[in-house]
């Protein structure tokens, strides 16, 4: 397979237009349109909303190109844009097929003329068992299609597993699985392609397809790969199938269409320095707020005019740049402190006074699942990167003086009912992918909310296009009639949206093999409540009694930290995980470092954990 990376713009190309060069802004939206176009052309089957989604993708990525912390990230930060666009798609089509119930389904339809399967075949002039895999594509269950998008480009060397895994918020057990599943449905599809094209064909293969109207189903597949399974004619077919991952290995993107590359050109703008506004570097208000213009013929004005009026509002950026996370949202104009928060008010410190932003060096990242709350205290960046987190979180859609490492993401939260603020959205809907939601509503020491506050709340974030996690409550998730219980059938009622759902878990038993058990049946029974993903934001060993906080020894905590790691491993529906917390001191025992260099007995094993 080709090494990945092909489709990625050159660093220094994303640096230059980060900085305001109109050019490279051009460029970078130019070599950044192909991968875009690939992924929603093959997730959304041709549909003819693809070059639509396409332009939305791309209206968010010069918004928020400014606040870009590692350019090397680009690649990754720019697939993750496209899949949530894919998403937000998804989930539109989905409410207007539900409010259009009784007429033609004319949402679901794909676009004649851009038919993906067929147009990889005929653009990329694919013969034999290459053209075969094609068509099988056309075959597979509609939730696989997202999938499809991004493995094709895996095995085509434009994208890593650690992409995939990331751009689909699984985990790389998980999207292994999942993978795995499709690649046997394609290798079933395939079958059945070849039975379908071979002449002579199969003599019973006619009265199977009697009812067939020749449109590729999953329905279909199973019926017709079943009789390809024991038909002794059929079956003899699919003996010469090379595997799927030769076949694709070393393919190039599918080509442009003619009327979307025409619009996209590489140098029309003439570089022109733009006057400082603040104290970023000179030109990011110039990037904020104009498309490049080689973009501009093929976005629609109005969607035009709708982002320059979104981004002029951009006009101040972090103090250092490099030190902002890769989904780094525009700070207020007077920065305040983080809202840290735990399951008691003594347990976390106010956040001290801002210090040093200059960016860690940063070991490798673990894991993207594993993560950590984190509060402002002496070396917190430091500790940070030490920690190899792959996430991070501050109880706040903000992070002052702690820098993201390389190769970690900050994931932003609406804390309470409080935090439901325009500027607090937007800076939620700049800082990511993904928002938390209202920390443990269920007690009064924290967000404090009534279920029906919190439904009545629920829109505005919605309205963010982030993935949502529920509300995090302190206990009882998977207590019927209980907050969470009472939200999740309210949100069903109102059709509100729930991505995942968020939990915490503190442990009073400090046994490791009974703490372990009993947090695995916890998790199992909220999944098997709500069957859908679930985010771990707070856990350790800590027994509350009379208000007072017992912890167990450094090393049964230790001990607790790397079994509990390793059978969240095994739980394909835990998606990440969030240790409570980064810094340790007197009150806050379960923490994994007491300054930025001196990692604790449970922060060395948190640092082994995937």
């Amino acid at each position: 397979m080709s090494s990945a990376g092909r489709a990625a713009p050159d660093p220094g190309l994303v640096v230059a237009a980060r900085q305001g060069d109109r050019r490279a802004l051009d460029d970078v939206v130019a070599a950044s349109l192909p991968l875009v176009y690939n992924i929603v052309g093959r997730a959304l089957r041709g549909h003819a909303d693809v070059d639509d989604v396409v332009q939305e993708t791309l209206v968010r990525v010069i918004r928020h190109l400014p606040a870009l912390n590692d350019p090397a990230a680009y690649r990754s930060w720019l697939v993750a844009i496209t899949i949530r666009q894919v998403r937000d798609w998804d989930q539109r089509r989905r409410v207007a097929l539900d409010r259009d119930a009784g007429l033609d389904a004319i949402h679901n339809v794909p676009d004649p003329a851009s038919d993906f399967a067929g147009m990889t075949i005929l653009r990329l002039g694919l013969t034999d068992q290459r053209r075969e895999v094609a068509e099988a594509t056309r075959w597979l269950d509609p939730d696989d299609q997202e999938l499809l998008s991004l493995w094709w480009l895996e095995e085509t060397g434009e994208l890593t597993r650690t992409e995939v895994a990331e751009a689909a918020s699984l985990s790389p057990g998980h999207v292994a699985v999942r993978i795995h599943r499709m690649k046997e449905q394609i290798q079933s599809a395939r079958g059945v392609v070849r039975a379908l094209r071979a002449r002579p064909g199969c003599p019973d293969l006619g009265a199977v397809t009697a009812e067939w109207d020749g449109t590729p189903s999953p329905l279909w597949r199973k019926r017709l790969a079943r009789h390809v399974r024991d038909c002794a004619f059929c079956g003899r077919l699919g003996a010469t199938f090379l595997p799927i991952d030769r076949l694709l290995a070393g393919m190039p993107l599918l080509p442009l269409p003619p009327g979307l590359s025409a619009h996209v050109s590489s140098a029309t703008v003439p570089p022109a320095a733009a006057p400082a506004v603040g104290p970023h570097p000179p030109g990011v208000a110039e990037l904020a707020v104009h498309a490049p213009r080689g973009l501009v013929p093929y976005l629609a004005a109005g969607v035009v005019a709708a982002v320059i009026a979104i981004t002029t509002l951009v006009v101040v950026l972090p103090d250092d740049p490099v030190a902002a996370p890769s989904w780094a949202g525009p700070p207020p104009a007077a920065p305040t402190a983080v809202a840290s928060t735990s399951p008691s008010p003594s347990s976390a410190p106010s956040p001290s006074a801002r210090q040093s932003s200059k960016a860690p060096v940063a070991p490798a990242v673990s894991s993207v699942r594993k993560g950590v709350g984190v509060w402002n205290f002496a070396g917190a960046s430091q500790a940070l990167a030490s920690s190899k987190a792959g996430w991070y979180y501050t109880w706040g859609t903000q992070h002052p003086g702690i820098s993201t490492p390389r190769g970690a993401t900050f994931v932003p939260m609406i804390r309470s009912a409080e935090n439901v603020t325009a500027a607090e959205l937007a800076r939620a809907r700049a800082a990511g992918p993904h928002l938390l939601t209202f920390n443990e509503p269920d007690l009064p020491e924290q967000a404090n909310m009534t279920v029906a506050r919190a439904l009545d709340l629920w829109p505005q974030l919605m309205a963010t296009g982030s993935r949502l996690g529920s509300p995090a409550v302190a206990w009882g998730g998977a207590d019927p009639q209980g907050w969470l219980d009472r939200f999740m059938t309210g949100a069903e009622a109102r059709g509100h949206r729930v991505d995942f759902i968020t939990l915490h878990w503190y442990g009073a038993d400090f046994t490791t093999a009974a703490a372990v058990n009993q947090l695995r049946e916890y998790l199992q029974a909220v999944y098997k409540r709500y069957h859908k993903p679930i985010w771990l934001t707070e856990f350790a060993l800590i027994r509350y009694d009379g208000g007072r906080q017992q912890f167990p020894s450094q090393e049964q905590q230790a001990a607790f930290l790397t079994a509990a790691t390793g059978m969240l491993g095994q739980l394909s529906y835990v998606q990440r995980y969030a240790w409570f917390g980064l810094p340790a001191t007197d009150r806050d025992r379960s923490g994994l470092f007491s300054d930025g260099t001196r990692a604790t007995v449970i922060g060395r094993a948190f640092q082994a954990a995937r």
